[in-house]
């Protein structure tokens, strides 16, 4: 988008939430949905997305990312996209991983606003105008607040960890809760779309560039099949992107934990010299000395692993790598 169309749209917002609402029958939405492995539902996702849209008369536009499927869904996006002329499909090359997916989304997304959500049904669609209807009152960004969080237990304790590490890292605010069933005005969009990091958290970033944000209570509908492909493992790299492409805490750690081990070694090391300088010599002591040898380098390998792992993202940072390649896309 060029510059005075940006300009045009921060000049829409009010300044603060006490001025008068703005109408939200003057602006387009897009609504970009990553898919993957859900053929059984996202036709049910579409549909509802679509006549939510049209009950309420509003622009919208509904941008589908087939994030490497493994089964069908594809076909059905695509099938949906032939047949309405405001659905895009997006066919990525490869599983990029959600977040990708909605960069993607974003940089084909044109409307005023942008609305991300799962494939799943769990963010019902009949739960947007409650999004819209807030970010209407000049809000940068508005996340829905889930009344009752429909989810395993891993996935519950990981949105906690995740939570703790965005206050940590993003500034999120105690009393804000975020989710991917989200509105960000284009300016926010942009400003995501421009950053060309190589590992995107577009949750942490849509903290990072906005500063009017809000939450708006929604409902949270159990899956209607299926399961969701959030396991430990993933949730636990998604911990890890965060950590290590956003935050210079882990090589803080890192630092922090070598220092007290040289401080350690120095003192173990002052022990034993004295009392070799001042007692009698012997041959005791083996284990303990193959023990603190195993301990010392193990906590160096440790070390070590941490700073290449800084290593390998900057590198991967620097040589100007897409997170992801479309090879298709469809638009009625």
């Amino acid at each position: 988008m060029n510059a005075e169309r940006l300009e045009d749209q921060v000049d829409l917002a009010p300044s603060s939430v006490n001025e008068s609402v703005m109408d939200r029958t003057r602006f387009t939405y897009s609504v970009v949905i990553s898919v993957y492995n859900s053929e059984a539902i996202v036709g049910d996702t579409i549909d509802g997305v679509v006549r939510f849209f049209e009950d309420a008369n509003l622009k919208y536009e509904l941008i589908l990312v087939n994030d490497g499927s493994r089964d069908s869904s594809w076909e059905v996006v695509k099938q949906r996209a032939l047949m309405n002329h405001n659905i895009v499909a997006l066919n990525l090359l490869h599983n990029s991983g959600q977040h990708n997916a909605n960069l993607a989304g974003f940089r084909e997304a044109t409307g005023e606003y942008v609305i991300t959500m799962d494939d799943d049904l769990q963010n019902p669609p009949d739960q947007i105008g409650k999004l819209i209807d807030e970010a209407m009152k000049g809000r940068d960004v508005v996340f829905g607040r889930f009344d009752q969080k429909q989810a395993a237990g891993h996935r519950i304790l990981g949105s906690k960890v995740i939570g703790l590490i965005n206050r940590r890292i993003f500034g999120q605010p105690p009393d804000l809760t975020v989710s991917n069933f989200r509105i960000l005005r284009r300016d926010v969009v942009e400003r995501i779309c421009a950053s060309r990091i190589s590992y995107p958290y577009i949750t942490g970033q849509a903290l990072l560039y906005s500063r009017n944000r809000a939450n708006v209570s929604v409902r949270h509908d159990p899956r209607p099949a299926g399961k969701s492909s959030y396991s430990t493992l993933r949730l636990a790299r998604l911990v890890a992107t965060i950590l290590f492409s956003y935050s210079s805490f882990p090589l803080r750690l890192a630092a922090f934990l070598g220092f007290v081990v040289s401080a350690l070694s120095f003192l173990i090391g002052m022990v034993y010299l004295l009392r070799g300088a001042f007692s009698d010599s012997n041959v005791e002591g083996w284990t303990s000395l193959v023990v603190l040898l195993a301990f010392f380098n193990g906590v160096t390998i440790a070390l070590l692993s941490m700073l290449g792992e800084y290593v390998v993202r900057t590198l991967n940072s620097v040589s100007a790598h897409e997170p992801y390649h479309v090879v298709e896309r469809v638009r009625g």
